[in-house]
């Protein structure tokens, strides 16, 4: 009995003395470092007290994450990421005359698509190792299908469409540098420019300058190709060589162009390609941990200017056959682009920054080279009275435009990313852009211009962002002049893209 008086006189001192402590801001160290000790009997404890460290001291609220990462040791150095990508577009669409959906005659079409939906599992998995996969699909609105749509009565399944866009491996030859890297798989590892291998989660502007990726869907998979690599950073130079086995046309999922006078794949031979691509950095460099893509912008988080140089060689990528010769010509793939690259802030403190590019790429397919290309194509097909060349000139119905070509191209772009939080805390800012894809091509009558303002709208940077992107393009007749297709006129393609990013 003793025992247990003394314990309740013990706590009465305590609540005492608790109360009268002066300020409530007190920690739970403060105040029990006032109190005595208290002696407890053997075979006795303490009553319950309150719990001063749980109900008297806020707890901080954990950061958000924006990724999904799993660290393999304990300084994080070692992990395995997963991300997932979706790009959904809602667009409308002046078609080029004569175009079709599904037989019917359309002037202009609506419609909705999944531009991008792309998952990645990758990650640092040992000092040296690292280990890259991508899958998704691509381009997939209602005509979706393989083999293509079509009113032959060849079946078509619009079930499938992922794959595999990367799967590789890479040996880090030196520990903890990046003075060079050894790798090979299927991957986008590449020459030409920062656009043949973008990071498409991080795009400056709703979509890249497809041109760019110059065999896209020809002789590699959907611009990946097996490839065996080199890349690495040394000082401010960070340079990647590349030798790929490209895939031979007639398995790209469309029927080839027949043999003439125009340049086209070839459907005999097989050689190597070679890439590479140098940049020198002026300002911070640029990371250099997942192969191949390059980011679009970093929104005003790093200092960035360079000036980058590529190429990419084929041997007897090429042929054609001169009009009244009985003799194959084979010719030789010659890409190659010089160009300057801006993405910095302009204020650190309102959080605003400039995103600039200038390029010059000079695009030898050979003789009289041209393919046209529309991004999700919304229309089905073309009247041959309408389609430049009568129709001797595939793709060329909906949205489609000369996008690929024997000659040179001039490609610039400019975003001005405006101050954080422009809406208030936790509501976004806005990314106006503008963008000119300017070509001169031999089969081309006229120097072509594809032009594309637009605004994004960062939700989360570009974890969550709206843009809204007009492009304006040129469309050509029916009769050729020489040889070479003729423009008459313009038309236009408005588009709200959503994209989510994890």
């Amino acid at each position: 009995m003793k025992t247990v008086l003394a314990v309740g006189l013990s706590w009465l001192t305590i609540a005492g003395r608790a109360q009268t402590v002066p300020s409530p801001a007190l920690s739970a160290t403060t105040v029990t470092d006032t109190l005595p000790a208290l002696r407890v009997a053997p075979g006795q404890t303490l009553p319950a007290g309150p719990n001063v460290t749980d109900d008297k001291i806020p707890k901080k609220p954990a950061a958000d994450k924006n990724e999904l990462r799993y660290t393999l040791n304990e300084s994080g150095s070692h992990f395995f990421r997963i991300t997932f990508l979706n790009q959904t577009w809602v667009r409308f669409n002046q078609n080029n005359p004569g175009s079709t959906v599904i037989q019917d005659p359309a002037t202009q079409t609506v419609d909705f698509g999944l531009r991008r939906t792309r998952m990645q599992l990758y990650g640092q998995i040992s000092d040296r190792v690292f280990l890259y996969f991508q899958y998704g699909m691509n381009n997939f609105n209602y005509l979706n299908g393989f083999p293509a749509f079509n009113t032959t009565g060849t079946p078509s399944n619009r079930k499938i469409a992922a794959f595999f866009h990367d799967a590789l491996g890479e040996y880090q030859v030196v520990k903890n540098k990046d003075y060079l890297k050894i790798g090979g798989g299927l991957t986008i590892v590449n020459g030409l420019s920062r656009f043949t291998q973008p990071s498409v989660a991080t795009i400056m502007s709703m979509d890249v300058p497809v041109f760019a990726q110059a065999t896209v869907d020809q002789t590699d998979e959907f611009a990946r190709k097996l490839t065996v690599y080199a890349r690495g950073q040394v000082g401010q130079l960070d340079y990647r060589f590349a030798i790929s086995d490209p895939f031979p046309i007639q398995t790209n999922g469309a029927a080839p162009p027949a043999l003439g006078p125009n340049a086209s794949f070839a459907l005999k031979g097989h050689h190597k390609q070679y890439q590479a691509f140098l940049t020198y950095q002026f300002l911070d460099k640029e990371p250099h941990q997942v192969p191949g893509y390059m980011t679009g912008t970093y929104l005003g988080k790093k200092r960035v200017f360079n000036l980058e140089a590529g190429l990419i060689t084929q041997k007897g990528a090429i042929w054609l056959k001169e009009t009244g010769s009985t003799d194959t010509t084979y010719q030789t793939m010659n890409l190659w682009s010089v160009a300057s690259f801006l993405d910095m802030p302009l204020n650190t403190t309102t959080g605003t920054a400039i995103n600039a590019y200038l390029g010059y790429f000079h695009t030898d397919y050979g003789t009289n080279y041209l393919r046209f290309n529309g991004i999700m194509n919304p229309a089905s097909a073309i009247a041959n009275s309408s389609a430049p060349g009568g129709g001797s000139i595939s793709g060329t119905q909906g949205n489609a435009f000369p996008m690929f070509g024997t000659g040179s191209v001039v490609y610039a772009q400019l975003g001005y990313l405006m101050k954080q939080d422009l809406f208030g805390a936790g509501n976004g800012t806005l990314m106006p852009y503008a963008q000119a894809q300017i070509a001169t091509y031999q089969r081309v009558s006229q120097t072509l211009g594809v032009y594309h303002v637009g605004i994004n709208y960062l939700l989360k940077g570009h974890n969550g962002k709206f843009t809204l992107d007009y492009q304006n393009r040129p469309y050509y007749q029916s009769a050729l002049e020489n040889t070479k297709i003729v423009p008459v006129g313009r038309l236009g393609q408005l588009t709200l893209q959503y994209q989510v990013f994890i």
